[in-house]
Formats: C-alpha cells, sequence, structure tokens
C-alpha cells in the first residue's frame, strides 16, 4: 500500500480524493510503525511475506489508472479500489490486535490501538472528496 498510495494520490482529479489517498499513506505508515514496535518489544522474529489478496486489489487499481481517463469515473474507481483495500486492512489489524489480546500482550494492544484503529473508506468519504 505505501507504493501504491501515492500513485493513487497522483492519478486524482479531485484534490480532495488526492488529500485523501496522502493522509491514508501517512496512517498506513504509522500502522507499519506499530506494528514493528509490537513485533520488537515482543522479541517475534517476524518475516515479511506478501499477500496475495492485498496484491490483487492493487494491481486492480493500478490497472483502473492505466485504463480510465482523468475525470470523475477514475477518481470513483480508485475509490471503490481503496474501499476494497481497506476493508482487508481493517481485517488484518483487527485480527492482529484480537492475537494479541488472546496472548495477552495488552502493552501490545494498546500500542497497535493507538487511538488510530484503520477507518474504513466509506459513502462519506466519496461524497466529501468527489465535491
Amino acid at each position: 500500500m505505501t507504493k501504491s498510495l501515492p500513485k493513487m494520490a497522483r492519478a486524482a482529479t479531485s484534490p480532495g480524493l488526492r488529500s485523501a489517498f496522502e493522509t491514508h499513506l501517512e496512517e498506513t505508515q504509522g500502522q507499519i510503525e506499530r506494528i514493528d514496535q509490537v513485533v520488537e518489544a515482543s522479541g517475534i522474529k517476524l518475516k515479511r511475506i506478501k499477500c496475495v489478496a492485498m496484491e490483487g486489489l492493487v494491481e486492480e487499481g493500478q490497472e483502473q489508472i492505466a485504463e480510465i481517463e482523468k475525470g470523475l469515473v477514475l477518481d470513483t474507481a480508485l475509490i471503490a479500489s481503496a474501499q476494497k483495500v481497506e476493508h482487508d486492512e481493517i481485517a488484518s489489524y483487527g485480527s492482529l490486535i484480537a492475537l494479541a489480546k488472546q496472548l495477552g500482550e495488552t502493552a501490545a494492544v494498546e500500542l497497535a490501538n493507538d487511538g488510530r484503529r484503520p477507518r474504513p473508506w466509506n459513502g462519506s468519504h466519496v461524497r466529501e472528496t468527489l465535491r
């Protein structure tokens, strides 16, 4: 996501949508940093692997950028793509927090939550960003 969000921001014609992608990139980077801190504090060896599902969703968004002319239709397609990715991100992040709770890692749960859990790209994003 950290590589595709800047591309999506550049492809967006709506200033609000561009800003939303840039903000989401910052949020995603913060989530990655918090997960790294939790892993480091727990002494867990973590091997990063690519999520095939996420990779497919990102590829779909890149195809839209390549195939759809800039404008309202592309902006709407980018929002739909972002919603799909966000649902996967929320499920993954939420599962990590649930696992930490089950393992009794309360400090990890607090760090991961940090008041900034992923928030869905809902209908209000569409209305706000395409104005």
